[in-house]
Order: structure tokens, then C-alpha cells, then sequence
């Protein structure tokens, strides 16, 4: 599990670090653009359930912590599935891994 750390109050969030890696590399490409959009995900019951949505902006702190010591194989057809969520209207929502092409 690896952690997006978000903004000055240090609020971090948890995500396998597979999925945080291509998470990575979609907010990066776009906050290199200067392109602001939202993140949202769905809790787990275990943490009482309900939704998340970060406003990300190139001016707001993010780090990406990886607890995990070995870079995970990129899978381009899931970057390319985040990606075209992220530039619709709905945002950045983690979607299932569809097979490498």
C-alpha cells in the first residue's frame, strides 16, 4: 500500500501501490499541463463506507509515497482507460485494470 499525500495538512490516502503508480502518472501529465480536475474514489466499509473527491491543482502540495521497493510493470491500456476518465467531466476515478495489451 502507498500513500498520496495531499496538501499542507498532510492529509495522506491509502492505495495499492500498483494502482498508485498509474494514478502517478496520469495527475502528474496532467497537473504538468496546468489542468485542474477533481480525483474521487470510493472508501472501503471498513473505513464507514462513502465516497472521496480531491480538487487537484498544480498549486497544492502532492506526494506519493510507495512502501513498495520495486517499480510495478506500467500497464499502457490502464494509463490510457485513467486518462480518458480523467479528461471527461467526471474526473480521475480508478477504474479496473483491463489486460496489457
Amino acid at each position: 500500500m502507498g500513500k498520496l499525500i495531499y496538501g499542507g495538512s498532510d492529509a495522506s490516502f491509502e492505495f495499492d501501490d500498483r494502482l498508485l503508480a498509474h494514478l502517478r502518472i496520469v495527475i502528474v501529465t496532467k497537473l504538468r499541463r496546468r489542468e485542474s480536475f477533481t480525483l474521487t474514489w470510493d472508501t472501503p466499509l471498513s473505513e464507514g463506507s462513502g465516497r472521496i473527491s480531491l480538487w487537484l491543482d498544480a498549486n497544492i502540495p502532492l506526494r506519493f509515497h510507495f512502501y513498495g521497493t520495486k517499480e510495478p510493470t506500467i500497464n499502457r491500456a490502464w494509463i490510457e482507460a485513467l486518462a480518458a476518465v480523467a479528461a471527461s467531466t467526471v474526473g480521475l476515478i480508478p477504474v479496473p485494470e483491463p489486460k496489457a495489451e
